[in-house]
């Protein structure tokens, strides 16, 4: 039976599925607003909250951290200010994870580089999540797993060749995958969602546990994947 344990909970085949809520950027940078999107996915039930972290001036070149940058959404007059204002505060994180454990949620984030490892191991994170646009950052990857918790990998854009590369440099510290099928797209459209590739991963990482990280709209497709086997889905 693939299982392992995320903090207090176990999931894996034969165990309820673990929900997590995606806040992600979606706090736009506002504390207040990532403490009311934390109480809100609460009340609809879910397992755990998920946001993302960003060295924003390790990540970007120079070029693109000082492009202007214009527009209705715009957080600043260069992409660097702009991304940089989407970043919560270091000091809100502390707050937000105590917030969300007191609302009986688990708490953690995709990290997009080595210093965000490091800073939500500080914290005290009960897993590390690597998102698909880093899949192939073997040193990442290979750092991410060296904390020796369960990594969860999304997949999204990636050739299987490459989830099998991502799959041997954690291997080098341990087992405890989660692997997310994902479509890549803003929304995605429910033909190139291919719930399958959970029965193609379970196959070829028969120790891993499978899950579906969706970016469609509506729910139709998670509850198609819970059905089909996903033990996590985000």
């Amino acid at each position: 039976m693939r299982r392992l344990r995320i903090g207090d909970l176990e999931i894996g085949e034969g165990l309820p599925c673990l929900v997590v809520a995606e806040i992600g950027l979606n706090h736009n940078g506002s504390s207040g607003l990532a403490i009311k999107l934390v109480e809100q996915a609460a009340l609809c039930g879910v397992n755990a909250v998920k946001l993302q972290k960003r060295s924003v001036d390790r990540l970007l070149a120079p070029e693109a951290l000082e492009a202007r940058y214009s527009g209705p959404n715009a957080y600043g007059a260069t992409y660097g200010e702009h991304r940089r204002a989407l970043e919560l505060p270091d000091a809100a994180w502390p707050r937000l994870k105590a917030l969300a454990e007191s609302l009986g949620l688990l708490f953690f984030a995709s990290s997009w580089d080595g210093p965000s490892v490091d800073f939500l191991e500080a914290l005290g994170v009960p897993c590390h999540k690597l998102p698909s646009a880093c899949l192939t950052d073997s040193l990442l990857v290979d750092y991410a797993a060296q904390k020796g918790k369960p990594l969860i990998l999304s997949t999204g854009m990636s050739t299987m060749e490459e989830v099998r590369a991502a799959i041997r440099v954690a291997g080098r510290h341990h087992q405890q995958l989660i692997l997310l099928q994902c479509t890549s797209c803003y929304p995605a459209a429910p033909g190139d969602l291919n719930l399958r590739v959970m029965d193609t991963y379970r196959r070829v990482f028969p120790w891993a546990v499978q899950g579906y990280s969706g970016h469609e709209t509506g729910l139709a497709p998670s509850l198609a994947a819970v059905a089909l086997g996903a033990c996590l889905v985000e």
